[in-house]
């Protein structure tokens, strides 16, 4: 049975809409945070313990009594993160790890280092003998404001495969569904699955960025797109890192797309139902304080 889940990752863009929608389905709720201050601030009511991801002894600290852990770290020390909950979950009794990946990873895109990393960290999770769910979301839509910071909209590449962008709440709730299913089910079915998180539509990055923009940055007349050689070549003469690490992003997924199949995530937990106008239009009302 789940009783205390720790999430890992949880003041982060898809984190957090976790930790609240597995506090509002009524699983307690406990967060290992570098800054608890900060954690503390975002919600209320949360069992918040001081830590860090890679630190063995913390982080047991903070997985001792838990039934499940939630790995969204993303980053750097994804792939360690993810080690050292496999490490240490069978010793400490845990019944679920939950894990999110990414819908591109897969031993195909195995040559891009961010790939190599994840399925480094999907083999970690695996083989440690604990019932998982790993998620492998598509594009969230909590990453359009990303594209428009200070309303000025940029795309690099061509970006021509149609994506299925899902809202963070949506995986939120799927996530909290596989727990549900472990607590309550005899089954399992979500358990030691891959599962792909794809929303309802398909829609190119540089048309979600236009119709984005079109209610949060009216202002904006068009959103211009630079190609991955000028942005590498720009990055290159101006010596601008974040721009060269952020053109050879794209240009992965330029050429990766979106492989995998949601059909058996959506039988199992329930397909992501937010359309992108909607979630727009719930950005807008938030923004004005709509009740």
């Amino acid at each position: 049975m789940m009783n205390r889940i720790l999430v890992l990752g949880g003041t982060g863009m898809l984190g957090a809409p976790v930790v609240r929608r597995l506090q509002a389905d009524g699983f307690r709720v406990r967060l290992l945070a570098r800054d608890p201050e900060k954690a503390g601030e975002m919600f209320e009511e949360l069992e918040i313990l001081p830590g860090d991801v890679t630190d063995v002894s913390s982080l047991e600290r903070a997985m001792e009594d838990c039934s499940g852990v939630h790995v969204s770290v993303g980053g750097p020390v994804d792939q360690l993160s993810a080690e050292n909950v496999a490490a240490l979950a069978p010793g400490l009794g845990l019944a679920r790890i939950t894990y999110v990946s990414g819908a591109t990873v897969c031993e195909e895109n195995g040559w891009f280092p961010m790939t190599a990393q994840k399925l480094a960290a999907e083999e970690a999770i695996q083989a440690c003998g604990v019932p998982y769910t790993i998620f492998c979301p598509t594009w969230p839509m909590e990453q359009l404001p990303r594209f428009a910071r200070g309303g000025q909209p940029m795309l690099i590449g061509n970006q021509p495969t149609p994506l299925h962008w899902f809202a963070a709440g949506d995986m939120a709730r799927m996530v909290s569904a596989a727990y549900a299913e472990a607590a309550h089910s005899e089954t399992e079915a979500a358990a030691n699955k891959k599962l792909y998180v794809y929303g309802p539509e398909a829609i190119t990055m540089l048309e979600a960025l236009e119709r984005y923009c079109r209610v949060v940055h009216p202002e904006v007349d068009s959103v211009p797109v630079m190609p991955n050689d000028a942005a590498q070549a720009s990055a290159e003469a101006t010596g601008n890192q974040m721009l060269g690490f952020f053109a050879g992003l794209m240009a992965y997924f330029e050429k990766a797309g979106e492989p995998g199949d949601p059909t058996e995530a959506n039988q199992l937990l329930g397909a992501p139902a937010t359309t992108l106008d909607a979630w727009i239009e719930r950005q807008q009302s938030s923004k004005r304080g709509d009740t």
